[in-house]
């Protein structure tokens, strides 16, 4: 059996760092290379084999995992949070570091966090693309607010963003001049461009075939619609990768942390360490699905009554991890069971 060796990445946009070294400990080879696919190619045919990698993850990991996966024997990434040996060092540079999760790796270490497929990473890449769309369309609205407020135009707040009500403003209110008018059409005309780019993209990741099944058996869940499916389905990955609901409600960002000392236990707000997309959906879906489901009405109603909305809506979006995961999980429509409390999907 072949001896294996080990490398430690420390990724950066233009530069990557490499410590490689045996199973003893040994350094073989230690440097830098620049982060584009052809060095890495060059980079690769000197290396012992077989050899198995690490990296910490960063918004670059995504195209070097890829690049390398099919060469390596093993190949991990690892959680940036929980490396505390670089991030506490006293000195601390690239080369350090590439050797430190290097260690980390030989001596089976390195806090592995969970890497989805590139097929799922790159629909992730285009929701959170419409995300974005949505996040620049509100900004394009609260702008056409703000000019009209700083002319003094008297407008009405529901109807402003209509098509039929915006265009008979322009053409009868005196108080808008020439020049209001032009940014204003200018606001517009963005508004429904990102508005018709959004809806294709939703579009075309409802219609993947690879979401296609998943997503239709997700949206059976009450409350739930293309948008929160699509977000489960693309963020989590496989759902399987969770043990219990109490993990997957970590995950989601719907519980604060527990700092507990002797007979002292405290509870935080809501942790950061979370997916933020995640925990952003599933608490607006949480608060419209008391309209649409009698039972999470119910346990809205019952959280409520101790005397705080927030936490209530907080107990609906735990309720509906617990949902998704047991569809996701059963591989079926959702079914509420009413001899128990128990969801069969």
């Amino acid at each position: 059996m072949e001896p294996m060796y080990y490398i430690g990445l420390d990724v950066h946009k233009r530069k990557i760092s490499y410590c490689v070294k045996d199973s003893g400990g040994k350094v073989y080879a230690e440097g830098s290379l620049p982060a584009t696919r052809m060095d890495l190619d060059l980079w690769m045919k000197t290396l012992p084999r077989p050899w198995s990698a690490a990296m910490e993850a960063t918004m670059f990991t995504g195209w070097i995992y890829d690049h390398l996966k099919p060469h390596a024997a093993a190949l991990k990434v690892a959680h940036p949070l929980m490396l505390r040996a670089i991030a506490l060092a006293k000195k601390k540079n690239d080369r350090i570091d590439a050797n430190k999760i290097c260690d980390c790796l030989r001596c089976d270490f390195l806090p592995e966090c969970y890497m989805a497929s590139t097929a799922i990473r790159e629909r992730r890449r285009t929701l959170r693309y419409r995300n974005l769309l949505v996040r620049q369309m509100v900004q394009m609205k609260i702008k056409i607010s703000s000019l009209l407020m700083e002319a003094g135009v008297s407008y009405n707040k529901q109807r402003l963003h209509k098509a039929g009500y915006f265009r008979q403003l322009l053409a009868t209110n005196s108080d808008i001049d020439e020049g209001l008018v032009s940014l204003l059409r200018l606001c517009r005309e963005t508004v429904v461009r990102l508005g018709k780019t959004e809806s294709a993209l939703v579009r075309s990741l409802q219609r993947d075939s690879l979401l296609m099944d998943r997503v239709e058996r997700l949206m059976t869940i009450p409350a739930v619609g293309p948008i929160t499916a699509l977000t489960w389905a693309l963020e989590v990955g496989d759902a399987r990768r969770f043990s219990s609901i109490k993990k997957a409600v970590s995950y989601c960002g719907l519980c604060g942390e527990e700092k507990s000392s002797a007979n002292t236990v405290q509870r935080t707000p809501l942790s950061k360490q979370r997916n933020k997309h995640l925990q952003t959906t599933l608490i607006e879906a949480a608060k419209m699905a008391p309209r649409n489901s009698p039972e999470l009405a119910m346990l809205y109603d019952k959280e409520k009554q101790k005397g705080n909305a927030n936490r209530a809506t907080l107990a609906v979006a735990r309720k509906l991890v617990a949902y998704l995961m047991a569809v996701d999980r059963g591989q079926r429509n959702f079914q509420l069971m009413e001899t128990s409390d128990c969801i069969a999907a």
